[in-house]
């Protein structure tokens, strides 16, 4: 009998440790994990020279409150906002956490310019977290389902259509437009290369706050630091979690400008948001990809698998599409692959199924013998479906 609520289905497997792209299971079986958690442990497994900064500061101090200074989360904060060219950070524990900090902080910028009910616009198919608010903004139906009421303040429009926001200019209570720059619970999904450059041109003439959600694709995850780098842009909100971390808890949503000052004293916070124990291990993330040239390694890496898909499935007729930016990758089918989760698995292969498309977010520390590993199986079990 399990104590467990039964909001998931886990797979019949049992980790007991990893190290580096690989994971071991209770019967001492390795897997190559392909998911990183869905996205978390970018660097890998067991890393020594994170596992050393939790170690250390474990024996130096966990938690103390945001009510007194935390010198790892100012050191953070910087290095953060340095990074993405912003102004303000606010950390929290997830990306949920992160995201509901910036409806928040579209919310205030309404009432400061005098709008009552303000409206986000979020794409369909978009997913930005499981709160009543960032699941009321994740453009999913089966997401939502059975949580109504939502909180109502948002409209859902077309991803990649820039006609479908240029529509809500004459829409006086819109305050933000809130955007993952890809969509990756729906299969990454990838925009027209100027599609972000365009939404922030509309946001730029209507006093709008450009949000933008990567939550998945920040931190290296494409082979930018930031997906919107590729734009050359900067919004006004961006949101992070998952492979800051690496596995350990941590979210940030960081400001520009006037969106920056708007969090002000006793407008929000966070218990354990932003505790040196996190911000020390977070810290130790960036160090690591600086100094092992990660960004690098993930657009190679990313080049290097999709061209072998390309190749090798090119002769099989149900593959219908392979999209991808770094190492955020899928591949849709023209059929139901569902049944390649466990198949995977039984091949010791760690990937996730959505919709018809297999996606793929592999370590960003992955080797090309890895590589090689992890396209032969795919290849394999697609070919055969």
């Amino acid at each position: 009998m399990s104590y467990l609520m039964s909001n998931y289905t886990p797979l019949a497997v049992t980790f007991i440790k990893g190290s580096g792209c690989h994971l071991t299971d209770d019967k001492g079986e390795t897997y190559l994990d392909a998911l990183c958690g869905v996205g978390v442990t970018g660097l890998g497994h067991a890393h020594p020279e994170i596992s050393k900064a939790i170690q250390s500061q474990s024996q130096q101090l966990l938690h103390t409150s945001n009510w007194y200074h935390i010198q790892h989360q100012e050191t953070l904060a910087e290095e953060l906002c340095k990074l993405a060219n912003m102004d303000g950070v606010f950390f929290g524990n997830s990306g949920a956490e992160a995201n509901e900090a910036a409806i928040k902080i579209a919310r205030l910028h309404a009432h400061a310019n005098q709008i009552d009910k303000p409206v986000i616009l979020t794409a369909k198919q978009s997913f930005h977290g499981r709160t009543m608010a960032t699941l009321s903004a994740t453009g999913n139906p089966k997401v939502q389902a059975g949580f109504a009421p939502l909180v109502s303040e948002f409209i859902h429009v077309e991803f990649n259509d820039i006609n479908a926001i240029q529509a809500h200019q004459n829409n006086s209570k819109i305050t933000a437009v809130m955007l993952e720059p890809i969509q990756g619970e729906s299969g990454v999904i990838v925009p027209d290369a100027n599609y972000l450059n365009q939404v922030q041109e509309i946001c730029q003439k209507n006093n709008w706050l450009l949000i933008l959600d990567e939550v998945q694709t920040g931190i290296g995850r494409t082979g930018k630091m930031f997906a919107h780098q590729y734009n050359h842009i900067t919004p006004d909100v961006l949101t992070l979690a998952k492979g800051l971390g690496n596995g350990v808890p941590i979210g940030a949503c960081l400001a520009k400008g006037k969106a920056a000052k708007l969090l002000t004293p006793g407008t929000h916070g966070s218990t354990f948001g932003g505790n040196p124990l996190v911000c020390r291990v977070a810290l130790t993330v960036l160090d690591i990809i600086k100094q092992d040239n990660i960004l690098n390694n993930a657009t190679h890496m990313g080049e290097y698998i999709v061209a072998s898909f390309a190749d090798k499935l090119k002769s099989v007729d149900h593959v219908l599409e392979i999209r991808s930016k770094g190492l955020m990758i899928a591949i849709e089918l023209t059929k139901d692959c569902s049944q390649l989760l466990q198949q995977a698995l039984d091949k010791k292969l760690l990937i996730n199924i959505t919709g018809q498309s297999i996606r793929l977010l592999p370590p960003l520390i992955i080797n090309k013998d890895q590589a090689d590993e992890m396209i032969n199986i795919i290849c394999e079990l697609v070919s055969a479906l």
